[in-house]
């Protein structure tokens, strides 16, 4: 190899990437666009569908999903709704894995696509039954095709979902009446 060939080829590199146009953006000024799978940091939580039967908090592999229902003293039947005074989740330690997603046989929870949820204190990264109830009914389309075929973009302004349409696809899951019909009069 010539004499200072080396030298030449690394300057050429550097050359490149002097004229090359940047591809990091100044945040938060300028945003990349996300895809609409996109997972986020948070979470929508659907009162209606929700029936307390912690089958989130069983499946979560971080244990990071606390709640509590009410003691009404009276023997609630399977498949009714409990009172929730707790629904907390500690995204400190979340993984974001959606197993809490896949395990609602309600479809009651489902991934957010916000990612900007930083805080100083660990105490503060806890998401109370509160912030789910406000929060933007906009979940992700990650694990819900539906949303996806019907044209749904979570980043688009007032496409707010309803608990009615935030379900799997029809064929497969079963109506609100047919669910009280079968867990509730049924037996």
């Amino acid at each position: 190899m010539p004499y200072g060939l080396g030298i030449a080829k690394g300057m050429m590199v550097t050359l490149r990437n002097l004229v090359r146009k940047p591809v990091t953006v100044q945040y938060p000024e300028q945003r990349v666009a996300q895809h609409h799978r996109f997972r986020g940091e948070d979470f929508v939580w659907y009162e209606e569908r929700c029936t307390g039967c912690a089958s989130c908090a069983k499946y979560c592999p971080q244990g990071i999903i606390k709640i509590v229902t009410a003691p009404s003293g009276e023997m609630t039947q399977e498949g009714e709704k409990y009172k929730l005074e707790v629904f907390d989740i500690e995204i400190a330690r979340c993984m974001f894995c959606g197993l809490c997603v896949e395990a609602c046989p309600y479809d009651a929870l489902h991934m957010g696509s916000g990612f900007e949820r930083a805080r100083p204190r660990q105490s503060d990264l806890v998401i109370s039954v509160d912030e789910l109830k406000a929060s933007a009914k906009k979940p992700s389309t990650w694990f819900r095709p539906q949303l996806q075929d019907r044209g749904y973009d979570p980043f688009q302004p007032g496409d707010d979902v309803s608990w009615q349409d935030a379900g799997r696809e029809k064929s497969v899951a079963p109506t609100y009446e047919e669910m009280l019909q079968r867990w509730v009069q049924g037996r």
